[in-house]
């Protein structure tokens, strides 16, 4: 993302699209020597490619016999589950940990995070800052910073507390934005209070970034992997991150839309999801820092 906004006050829009083809480029031959998964491998009893699979991913010098014993039996007792069907979901063992997962996956991008983040560089310019698109950089360089002392802190401070400060800090600097942007309508331009207002804007968005970084930007894919149990882990993660890229596209083209409207109306509807997000983690999402799966499955019957 970063990459993206540095390149972005370089080159025209298109070029920029064509550049973001070259990953893709790079990663299509390279599948082609990527190793097939060990446990998939298994699972269609193709126990000499298992081994062999595995055996490139650990190192040839690694001893995989306990590794491949564990997966054996791991394969073993899942092929004795049937397969569920997408109209199960609906029952109430699996009721609490899907609404979890799947809600805090939406609120997450109901926030509005991906239209600041995707339209910083209006945001700013909006909200008076001069050079708009070299600060929508910096907030990039924050955010991977932010997201670096998160992977620190996750197995030290827990994911729910985490979320918590995360969602508050959220709530606290879109309402400030919010605010602003409300305000400065009613001040000069060329006054010192304009200027002030722009460079408190600035802090506020980055406070957002930042504070998002913490928390609800990683951990709530952290939690629905957690959460889940087995048997339906893949459909209905595949269902919650569906959920999550819908409602990230509906955020994406609204945005500019509501911006347009009002601004600080914009932002107004933003702190009000971020506030409900706060109460729905303090409300019903449990702590899995050190839990098993077992004991997290218990929890929620």
């Amino acid at each position: 993302m970063v990459l993206a906004y540095v390149l972005g006050m370089l080159v025209p829009w298109r070029m920029l699209a064509v550049i973001g083809t070259l990953p893709c480029t790079i990663l299509i031959p390279g599948l082609l020597f990527i190793p097939e998964s060990p446990r998939w491998l298994a699972k269609m009893n193709k126990m000499d490619d298992f081994e062999a699979s595995l055996q490139v991913l650990r190192g040839s010098e690694t001893d995989i016999t306990s590794e491949v014993n564990d997966i054996k039996t791991a394969v073993a007792s899942a092929n004795k589950m049937t397969a569920i069907r997408f109209q199960e979901l609906n029952q109430k063992k699996f009721r609490m940990p899907l609404t979890l997962g799947i809600g805090l996956l939406v609120l997450q991008q109901l926030s509005g995070i991906n239209a600041i983040l995707f339209y910083a560089g209006s945001i700013f310019k909006a909200a008076g800052v001069t050079n708009s698109n070299l600060a929508a950089c910096g907030v990039g360089v924050i955010g991977v910073l932010a997201t670096g002392i998160t992977t620190w802190l996750l197995d030290r401070a827990g994911r729910r507390i985490l979320l918590i400060i995360s969602s508050a800090g959220m709530t606290l600097s879109l309402l400030a934005v919010a605010v602003i942007f409300f305000l400065k309508d009613n001040v000069p331009q060329d006054s010192d209070m304009y200027y002030i207002l722009s460079m408190v804007s600035l802090l506020a968005i980055v406070a957002c970034v930042i504070t998002f970084s913490f928390g609800m930007g990683a951990i709530p894919w952290v939690i629905m992997s957690e959460i889940l149990p087995v048997s339906i882990k893949s459909l209905a993660g595949s269902f919650a991150t569906l959920a999550n890229w819908l409602t990230s596209f509906g955020i994406t083209m609204t945005a500019n839309l509501l911006l347009s409207w009002s601004a600080g109306g914009t932002f107004v509807c933003y702190t009000l999801v971020s506030a409900f997000t706060l109460v729905f983690i303090v409300l019903w999402v449990p702590e899995t820092k050190g839990r098993t799966l077992e004991e997290i499955q218990w929890s929620f019957r």
